[in-house]
């Protein structure tokens, strides 16, 4: 199927209206990208700093500010200088480091920088992200911060050919997400539980998530 099918098949599964749909377009082209966007896509996720901003000035160029740009993949300190100009929202932070340094340079670009905080519900040594039980003292440092709003919770499920498998790790990010909004925080606008890629997105959405990160689903596979 093209692209647009793709696109139109995904939304017949979620609500548009109550689920942001990011197209992940890791390793996809310029083109590939102007394709989706033309299909309604008003958000991008990027796992890499470099490749989003190699990618930005056509895409902005094409389609305006009207292509929200999602950073997704972990970032490091030393890139969150390049990052920030041009992310929208961080789903990747995963430390008090990362949080200070975003606050330190967002100050100096006169911007409040919108994040999410990475959970490794799973607890994977191959993935980025605070153990659960360190989300929400994490939360309490952000709050803090002058130019830094935290707006939600992300995680990535391990892989699963059964996407049931991994239901009970979207059920334990929907119970902290709620206990992180019963908190109150200021300065912060929680809305955002990003959960569920092309796997399981439709799982994810059944326990709350309203953001899912879909790349394969959308563009086939990985070039």
């Amino acid at each position: 199927m093209s692209i647009a099918q793709n696109i139109a098949e995904i939304k017949s599964h979620i609500d548009i209206n109550k689920v942001k749909l990011v197209a992940v377009t890791k390793n996809h082209d310029v083109s590939a990208m102007l394709e989706a966007i033309a299909a309604g896509i008003t958000a991008v996720g990027e796992n890499r700093v470099q490749e989003m901003l190699s990618k930005h000035p056509e895409i902005t160029a094409h389609a305006g500010r009207t292509v929200e740009w999602h950073l997704i993949g972990h970032l490091q300190t030393n890139k969150v200088r390049q990052a920030i100009p041009v992310a929208d929202l961080i789903h990747s932070v995963d430390s008090e480091r990362l949080a200070l340094e975003i606050d330190k340079v967002a100050g100096k670009l006169n911007k409040r920088q919108d994040i999410l905080i990475q959970v490794n519900v799973a607890d994977e040594a191959s993935k980025f992200g605070v153990r659960p039980e360190q989300a929400l003292p994490l939360a309490r440092l952000i709050s803090q911060l002058e130019n830094v709003r935290l707006c939600g919770l992300m995680t990535i499920a391990p892989f699963s050919e059964n996407a049931e498998a991994v239901r009970p790790v979207f059920k334990e990010l929907y119970q902290l997400f709620g206990e992180l909004t019963a908190m109150n925080l200021a300065n912060t606008e929680i809305k955002w539980l990003s959960m569920g890629m092309t796997n399981d997105y439709r799982i994810a959405i059944e326990e709350g998530s309203n953001l899912v990160r879909i790349g394969t689903g959308i563009f086939g596979s990985r070039k």
